[in-house]
C-alpha cells in the first residue's frame, strides 16, 4: 500500500473481528506501523517506486557492498581459506558488533528494545508450551516400535550398507542413497548414526 501511494495506513488488530480490540492486540498493530516506518524505511521518501530510482539506487548501493565483500574474499585465497584463517568470523564478528552499537546508541531503531516499548512493555502474558499429553507420547513410541517390527530388516541392512559405501566414494551421491535409506524404512537416526561413523563428528575449521 505504501508503494502504491496510499494517503493513510490502517493495520487491523489481530481480535478486531472479533470485539473491540484488546490493549495487546492494539499495542501490536501500532508497533507494526512503528516497524513500517522506523525499521523498513518505508516513509523515507515519497513514492518510492516513482521513477524507479530510489529502489534503483538501494539496488546498486547493495550490489556494490556485496561485490566488495566478494572481493576481500577473494583476494584472501576463496571461502574456504578465509573460514579456515579466521576472516570471515571476523567480519561477520565486526558486523554485528556495528549493529549492536548502533542499537544501544539509538541510531538504530529496533522497535520494543530501544524504542517504542509502551507503557506495559513486557507484561503481554505468553501461553506457555504445554507438556505433550503423556498417553500422545505413549502411542508415538508405541507406533515407532510397531513400524520398526514390520519393515523389512533386509532391505534396511542393504541400504545402510549403500549409505555408507556412499559415503566413502567421493563420486557417489551420498543423498541419492539418504532418499533410497528413508524409502527402505530405514529412520532419521540410523541414518545419521551411519553417517556420523563414516564421517566422524562435524568439526568447525576454526574455533571463533
Amino acid at each position: 500500500g505504501i508503494f502504491g501511494g496510499l494517503q493513510s495506513l490502517h493495520t487491523d488488530a489481530y481480535d478486531e473481528v472479533l470485539s473491540t480490540p484488546t490493549r495487546g492486540a492494539a499495542e501490536i498493530a501500532i508497533a507494526t506501523q512503528n516497524i513500517l516506518r522506523e525499521e523498513a524505511h518505508l516513509d523515507d521518501v515519497i513514492d518510492p517506486l516513482g521513477g524507479s530510482h530510489y529502489v534503483e539506487a538501494l539496488t546498486d548501493d547493495m550490489e556494490a557492498k556485496i561485490v566488495e565483500v566478494m572481493d576481500i574474499v577473494e583476494n584472501a585465497g576463496g571461502m574456504f581459506k578465509a573460514v579456515s584463517n579466521g576472516l570471515v568470523q571476523q567480519m561477520i564478528g565486526e558486523s554485528a558488533m556495528s549493529f549492536q552499537q548502533r542499537v544501544e546508541s539509538g541510531d538504530q531503531i529496533i522497535v520494543g528494545v530501544n524504542a517504542y516499548h509502551g507503557s506495559d512493555a513486557g507484561s503481554t502474558p505468553v501461553r506457555p508450551l504445554e507438556r505433550p499429553d503423556p498417553e500422545l507420547i505413549q502411542r508415538q513410541i508405541e507406533g515407532l516400535a510397531r513400524f520398526k517390527r514390520e519393515r523389512s530388516e533386509d532391505r534396511v541392512r542393504a541400504a545402510i550398507d549403500a549409505l555408507a559405501r556412499a559415503a566413502e566414494n567421493t563420486e557417489t551421491n551420498v543423498f541419492a542413497e539418504v532418499v533410497a535409506a528413508t524409502e527402505a524404512g530405514v529412520t532419521h537416526g540410523e541414518i545419521c548414526a551411519c553417517l556420523r561413523r563414516e564421517f566422524g563428528m562435524g568439526e568447525p575449521l576454526i574455533a571463533a
